[in-house]
């Protein structure tokens, strides 16, 4: 990630990063380094699965609370509930849209930690939230997906409750 562009993140996406952090720092990793010690007590390490397995995954953990502690570091906390501008899409915002083919779509603009479209939360940094962005309750908007470019009207705009 550049230096240049931030890492916005709602209060509730960074929460739950902080709980995995917690989880895998806290409980996790100190379970498998008690498993490790145990498996490497049992003499031969090289034929030793549960040694080799454990070794493997506290690398996995180890890298994965690297890339939590890098990411929390690096965030910038924007609580939409402070949005004053609520008659337009902004980060946080959550857009029920359209398209030409009248299948709609409810969408929330979240960090890129915490997006997960198979539940709505798009990235703000994504092709659709890009075309979004700044639009009102009405607006046309063209955007370019991999599937082609479609037209997407903005039906209506919501922001959590202050």
């Amino acid at each position: 990630m550049s230096v240049d562009r931030p890492n916005y993140i709602t209060p509730a996406g960074f929460a739950a990063m902080r709980a995995r952090y917690e989880l895998l720092f806290g409980t996790e990793r100190p379970a498998l380094v008690e498993v490790i010690s145990w498996a490497a007590g049992n003499g031969d390490r090289s034929e030793n699965g549960d040694y080799i397995y454990g070794r493997k995954k506290l690398r996995e953990i180890d890298r994965e609370l690297s890339h939590l502690s890098r990411r929390m570091k690096s965030a910038k906390v924007v609580d939409p509930t402070g949005q004053e501008d609520r008659s337009r899409v902004y980060f946080g915002a959550t857009v029920t849209i359209v398209d030409e083919d009248d299948v709609e779509r409810v969408v929330t603009l979240v960090g890129e930690d915490e997006a997960d479209a198979g539940q709505g939360r798009i990235s703000w940094r994504s092709p659709l939230a890009h075309a979004l962005k700044g639009a009102a309750v009405g607006d046309l908007r063209r955007v370019t997906l991999p599937g082609g470019t479609r037209e997407q009207e903005i039906l209506s705009i919501r922001y959590p409750d202050r």
